[in-house]
Order: structure tokens, then sequence, then C-alpha cells
């Protein structure tokens, strides 16, 4: 049996997400539909982890098993020859049989773009943020979520984990020209978490005793008290670690 590594991007706009769904258009989907084409077999496309919708992807992973031999080269070109325009196979290796592109992962990293101006190439791909940022107060809030913490007041309360603790290795800010791009880098994510996590810093930096604030979002473990999700669309996928 052939385990089959793949490295991915994705514009997740047109996309209901990674993980297939009923009446969806999905990702993991298109990905299998198109394998299925080019083996003639059915296989499963094992994600290292799901995105939601319009969530994109700089170097999403993913692997399926087959018993067919392939050339690498050739497959992923007629791979993504056939895939549409907003997916692309970036890479394709042979991996050891029990490799298990989520499970195997020991760091996931993210990114999420905001833009201070309106732009025709950033507009799909940032959140137009008119407020001003503080960058330092940011980072020093952002430093208080790195370590082992529970993450049930920045996750979706439809979140079905008995375990909701997380570890955060780095989340930082960086202004890059009329952007700004914040990094986190976990072990894990829960559903939502990066996307309230960037709306509750950006709402909190503005507050007095913001610190003590966020301690308490944390402590609370209650999604009401943490701040609206940014917009899926600055979202991305950056890298996952093995």
């Amino acid at each position: 049996m052939n385990n089959i590594k793949l490295t991915l991007q994705y514009d997740g706009a047109n996309f209901a997400g990674w993980q297939i769904q009923k009446n969806a258009v999905t990702i993991q989907q298109k990905i299998t539909d198109a394998i299925k084409v080019l083996l003639k077999e059915d296989v499963n496309v094992i994600g290292s982890g799901r995105t939601d919708s319009g969530v994109h992807a700089f170097g999403q992973v993913a692997n399926f098993k087959t018993e067919s031999a392939l050339d690498i080269y050739r497959f992923q070109h007629s791979l993504n020859s056939i895939l549409p325009q907003d997916i692309s196979i970036k890479d394709i290796s042979l991996v050891d049989e029990n490799f298990h592109s989520r499970f195997d992962a020991k760091k996931r990293s993210y990114i999420y773009i905001l833009s201070f101006k309106k732009s025709p190439f950033f507009n799909n791909y940032s959140w137009l943020y008119h407020n001003k940022i503080n960058i330092e107060g940011l980072n020093k809030l952002s430093n208080i979520l790195i370590g082992t913490h529970d993450f049930t007041s920045f996750s979706k309360k439809n979140t079905e984990v008995d375990n909701k603790n997380c570890i955060i290795y780095s989340a930082k800010w960086r202004v890059s020209g009329d952007l700004v791009i914040f990094m986190i880098e976990a072990n894990r994510y829960l559903h939502g978490m990066v996307r309230t996590t960037v709306g509750t810093l950006l709402k909190l930096e503005k507050e007095k005793n913001s610190k003590k604030l966020l301690i308490e979002i944390l402590d609370q473990k209650n999604r009401e008290v943490a701040g609206e999700a940014a917009p899926a669309k600055g979202l991305f996928l950056y890298k996952v670690k093995y």
C-alpha cells in the first residue's frame, strides 16, 4: 500500500471549508473526486486540520493510501490539471505507510491579515480595518496566550471535544506596508479559535486593564465573554510541522 503525502494551497472563498459535507462544495471533496478520476479507485483523503468556510491555505497537508504505483511528477501535473484554479498541489511525495497527516502533526501555524487601505489585490484576502492598531500593545497581550490554556472561551459553542487545552508556542503581530499580520503557532486549535483570538485581542487592546480582562476571559470558559470573530477571508493555514 502506497501512502501519498500532498502539500497544497487553496483559496477558500468558494468553498464551505475543508471537510466533506452534504450539499456543499468543499476542498476535501474536490481533491477526492479528482484523485478518483485519475486512479479509478476510491481513496480517503485525510487533512492535517479542518479549515472553516472561506478560510484559505498556503500549506495544508493531506495524505491518502492507494494500491496504485504512481509516477509522482506526472501524477502531480495531472491532478493540478483537473482541479479547479483555486486549489493547487504544491508538492507530492511517497511517505511511510504509517504517516498520518493529522495525528502526526506537531505544530500548526496560521496567519491573519488585516489591511489599512482599500486594495483590489487584498480585498478578498484581508480584513479592511479602519481603527488604529497598537502593535506593541497587541504583542504584550498575545504573550499571555503563550503556554497551555483552556480555550473554551475562544471556540464555537458547538465544539464537541472533551479536551479544550491548546499549547500556544508563539503569537506575534507585525506591520508590513499597509498590512498587519498576526501569526500564531500551536499544537492544535479549536473550532473558530484563531478568528476569535484575533477579534478578541483587537477589542481588548483598546481597553484599560486589558491584560487582566484577557486572563478573565480565559478563566471564565465562556464564548460569550470573548470578542467577535474576525472575518474568515483574512485567515490562512500557513504551515504544518511534523
